[in-house]
């Protein structure tokens, strides 16, 4: 069965588009990536497939543990090597070797920053891999993926000798550091970090959240919780009584709506306990989160419960609100969407396997990974069918 574009199909998503469904030969991980007309997967290497049609572009011929996209470039680890593909044909721009295993990588304006295994972390040009600067002794503690290096702006934050320390990412010289404690401190999870465009950086260290001003390191408040938090704060810009503030959610499922400005906890909210290292979403003067099994929305200003939907297992990656809705997955193979003001099931797709990572909308059309080693594209607004692996 194939699909042709109907009065159904989104308005407002790609030239030709239609549902599809492609198939990889190994299992597919993390979330999509869409640039342009392509939307970027990796399954053991990094596969390029059109938006509109499902069609595969090309595939890279490396293993790819780690992948960034920005600038034109597709930039990837297979481990011991960093390297740079071009985004629209695949072909290799430059290639490196690294110190050491390379357990995370992130791209940003023209710089590529790794973390390496043993505590190094690398500063590289993203258009020919010259290794610009490199630290050691740093995210010691914790190296993974999600809890490696940040960068945000021209900005590079890591936890080094217990302080959290701001580089400069073209340089890797200190901007300033701030003692956040070792990982015995910090309840024995990473420190996560949310810059903000109100001029501070937000961070979450254990069961304590500061707010530090980005350029000069000075903490502007200090909140303590009973309970450590596993994920990042997620910033809403606007006054208070608007939805503005800082909003994060602990290991119990507490979700808590702190002032910006000064830090005071305005309301906190208890919902289940989640072992998601996703932050909190805050749209459309909603707060959305997974705990366990289900997705709940509250009132930003208020945090009154607007809606619990209960799904058949543990909700993956982050809920995405697009248009109205709200997709997510579960780790009973199904993806929804619901209603984002009253939480009704608008409808779902049950798959072959658990869904992986967060699914992306855009363009009415929604992208998800599952590990029954498929890739999905479905109109956002009635879901349909899939049409023929390809």
């Amino acid at each position: 069965v194939t699909y042709s574009r109907s009065p159904a199909s989104p308005p407002d998503g790609p030239a030709h588009w239609r549902p599809w469904r492609f198939r990889m030969s190994n299992d597919v991980w993390g979330t999509p990536v869409v640039a342009g007309d392509l939307l970027y997967v990796t399954s053991f290497e990094v596969h390029a497939l059109d938006v509109a049609t499902g069609r595969r572009q090309f595939k890279t011929k490396d293993v790819a543990w780690t992948m960034a996209v920005d600038g034109g470039l597709i930039h990837g680890s297979d481990g011991p090597t960093v390297y740079a593909l071009d985004a629209a044909g695949g072909h290799e721009r430059w290639r490196v070797q690294a110190d050491a295993w390379v357990y995370s990588l992130k791209a940003r304006r023209g710089t590529v920053v790794t973390g390496t295994r043993g505590g190094g972390v690398q500063g590289w040009e993203a258009s020919n891999g010259e290794k610009l600067w490199e630290i050691t002794g740093a995210q010691t503690d914790f190296e993974t993926p999600e809890s490696g290096p940040v960068i945000h702006g021209d900005t590079v934050y890591i936890w080094k000798d217990a302080r959290l320390r701001a580089l400069e990412a073209r340089t890797g010289m200190e901007r300033w550091s701030y003692p956040v404690g070792d990982a015995a401190s910090c309840g024995g999870v990473p420190v996560r970090v949310c810059a903000a465009p109100d001029g501070h950086v937000y961070v979450v260290a254990g069961t304590r959240v500061l707010a530090v001003d980005i350029d000069a390191g000075m903490v502007r408040w200090h909140f303590e919780a009973p309970a450590v938090f596993l994920s990042a704060p997620a910033f809403a810009p606007g006054p208070a009584v608007t939805g503005g503030g800082v909003y994060l959610a602990d290991y119990l499922g507490t979700v808590y709506a702190l002032d910006a400005t000064t830090g005071k906890d305005r309301w906190r909210i208890a919902t289940e306990s989640r072992q998601s290292i996703e932050p909190v979403l805050v749209t459309g003067g909603n707060v959305h989160v997974g705990s366990g099994s289900a997705v709940y929305t509250l009132d930003a200003v208020t945090g009154t419960p607007m809606w619990r939907f209960a799904a058949g297992g543990e909700v993956m990656g982050s809920p995405v609100v697009a248009d109205g809705r709200v997709h997510f997955g579960s780790a009973d193979h199904v993806l929804y969407t619901l209603d984002a003001a009253g939480g009704q099931l608008r409808w779902k797709l049950a798959t072959g396997g658990e869904i992986t990572g967060s699914p992306v909308a855009r363009g009415g059309v929604v992208y998800a990974c599952s590990k029954d080693r498929c890739v999905y594209a479905l109109d956002a607004v009635k879901g349909t069918a899939t049409g023929r692996a390809r």
